[in-house]
């Protein structure tokens, strides 16, 4: 059987790696000018109407901007969500991590080419610390395995009791990051690409060890606050704080009906993915980060130097850097993340020049089913939201090519075959 995790993991299990990245493609036709607020709002309903609970979206474009919502914030009340709402944005805290590590590169208070162990000398087996590098951690190549699957071990068996005996727990980074390398590594330091939330918490150790200062304090001073960000933060207590949604997690069907999470402690996602916030501060966040506001052009250069992620007949699913990643679309490339905790899952995507946006938000995880070999089958929604993105970067007149989809969360499952 296959299950799917809750935090975001690759779809794809390892892609082999060049020896130098390849640049990004030459930029696509412009855009239409200005929002289509009509159409935005028709597509949003749409993914509302494929079975879509509840989502939120902000579009922008230059000056010009359109926030909405579509559906229930609880199923049980009929409360409906609103934008605005907060919203735990799961592994697009992994951007937030790393910008404040190449805050520390820029100031020459760390190298990304350096070897873990230069400031974690007792954290990671002598042989592995020595040939790790900070960049390794950041890009996904370091070979470390997962630890969510050694944090949630029923997950393994096709069951949820982990997620709910597992709801107040309070989890140290240094014993995530032992359970990661316990897990299967997933090849030799520089192999290959092979996402995993442990290379984000050692990154989050990391920052702690150079700062001197707990990691979510540096990254929300430095990083959260200098972006001008008021509705985002790393959360104290196990619920949300502010308005919400609720968080349902259906697990390909093994919660059924599925299940609030909005009340969690979030320790085992730590600077891997705890951050909460709201979808106006996602656009606001990336859009500081890329007009250079968060990093020196030095520094911004080097998060967007990618690696291929490949699938297994050598498809380019994106370009991946330093906690960001490319997409390639028919008007252009786009930089972002995506994110996913139990119950939520959010999408984020800006144009080079964060005029162009959107940062989206939905509150039903893991809605799709597996076929016989447990592979999960693309749901009505998964569509229904590639359209929503495409409208809100590409105008109403852009379209995919024959045969290809935008994939609105690229790194939201990992298949785990047992």
């Amino acid at each position: 059987m296959i299950v799917g995790l809750g935090l975001s993991a690759a779809l794809v299990a390892g892609a082999a790696l060049p020896a130098q990245a390849a640049g990004p493609p030459e930029p696509g036709p412009v855009a239409p000018q200005g929002l289509d607020r009509e159409g935005l709002e028709a597509t949003l309903n749409a993914v509302r109407d494929a079975g879509m609970y509840g989502l939120y979206s902000s579009v922008r474009n230059g000056r010009q901007a359109w926030d909405g919502a579509a559906g229930v914030a609880d199923v049980e009340t009929g409360r409906p969500v609103r934008p605005g709402m907060r919203h735990r944005v799961g592994s697009i805290t992994k951007t937030f991590t790393a910008v404040a590590i190449l805050q520390q590169a820029g100031k020459g208070r760390l190298d990304l080419d350096a070897p873990v162990a230069r400031h974690l000398p007792r954290l990671l087996p002598a042989d592995l610390g020595r040939r790790v590098t900070v960049r390794m951690l950041l890009n996904h190549t370091s070979g470390i395995g997962d630890y969510v699957l050694g944090a949630f071990p029923s997950l393994a068996q096709g069951s949820a009791a982990s997620l709910d005996e597992e709801r107040f727990r309070s989890i140290a980074p240094a014993e995530l990051v032992r359970l990661g390398l316990q897990a299967q590594p997933t090849g030799e330091p520089g192999e290959r690409w092979s996402y995993s939330n442990t290379n984000y918490v050692i990154a989050g150790l990391l920052l702690e060890a150079v700062t001197g200062e707990p990691a979510q304090r540096y990254i929300t001073r430095e990083v959260i606050h200098r972006a001008g960000l008021r509705e985002t933060s790393f959360p104290r207590t196990p619920v949300i704080p502010g308005p919400h949604s609720k968080a349902y997690e259906s697990l390909y069907g093994l919660i059924d009906p599925p299940r609030d999470y909005s009340v969690y402690d979030m320790s085992w996602a730590y600077t891997a993915g705890a951050v909460v916030s709201t979808t106006g501060d996602l656009d606001r966040f990336y859009r500081a980060l890329l007009e250079g506001r968060l990093l020196p052009k030095a520094q911004l250069a080097q998060m967007q130097t990618t690696v291929p992620v490949t699938d297994g007949q050598g498809n380019v699913l994106m370009n991946y850097g330093l906690g960001v990643y490319a997409q390639d679309l028919p008007c252009g490339r786009f930089w972002g993340h995506d994110g996913g905790v139990f119950g939520m899952g959010t999408f984020s995507l800006s144009s080079q020049d964060g005029r162009r946006q959107i940062s989206l938000g939905i509150n039903l995880m893991k809605y799709q089913r597996l076929d016989a070999q447990g592979i999960p089958q693309q749901h009505p929604i998964d569509q229904a939201l590639g359209d929503h993105m495409l409208r809100a970067l590409c105008g109403p007149g852009a379209a995919l090519a024959r045969g290809t989809a935008l994939v609105p969360f690229p790194t939201q499952q990992v298949l785990v075959k047992r």
